[in-house]
């Protein structure tokens, strides 16, 4: 997801992409707080730039969960620029992290069929699709013996499927 930080206008100061490909790098290892400081610094200086409204509702949906805030920003980054694959992935994935995962998959496939066959948006619909039932339904899907037991139920079939 985030390979993208190149996109500017021309009322981009240099400082601001520096704010805003620093607040991508920081959702790319884990830090959506830090992340949403720099990329709401980034759209405040530009709140018209459709890549810092997209990142900014990323970066909104993990940080603080606010989900309608978020897919209203990704929606919006789309309105502006629709030919953008990254901003469709951004809106897919706001809406898997809310637990909207049909909305989010009907996103994907919208725009499977604006983009054609996209390596991304095929990935990023692949993760979203529905998981298997846990093993043991009387434990958490997170606990580690359902996700040990998964990971081996995952490899038999794999093996199987050859």
């Amino acid at each position: 997801m985030l390979g993208f930080a190149k996109e500017t206008t021309a009322s981009n100061s240099p400082d601001t992409v520096a704010e805003f490909k620093e607040g991508v790098k920081h959702l790319k290892n884990g830090y959506p707080q830090k992340a949403l400081e720099k990329l709401q610094s980034a759209f405040e200086s530009d709140k018209n730039n459709p890549v810092y409204i997209s990142f900014l509702g990323v970066s909104i949906a993990r940080a603080r969960q606010n989900w309608a805030q978020a897919a209203e920003l990704c929606d919006r980054a789309i309105q502006l620029n629709p030919k953008e694959i990254q901003f469709h992935l951004n809106l897919g994935e706001v809406y898997a992290l809310a637990g909207q995962r049909e909305r989010s998959l009907r996103t994907l496939d919208l725009a499977l069929g604006l983009f054609g066959d996209d390596r991304r948006l095929k990935r990023a619909r692949s993760k979203v699709e529905k998981r298997s039932t846990p093993l043991l339904p009387f434990l958490e899907r997170g606990h580690f013996l359902n996700r040990e037991l998964g990971k081996l139920r995952y490899r038999i079939l794999k093996r199987f499927d050859k």
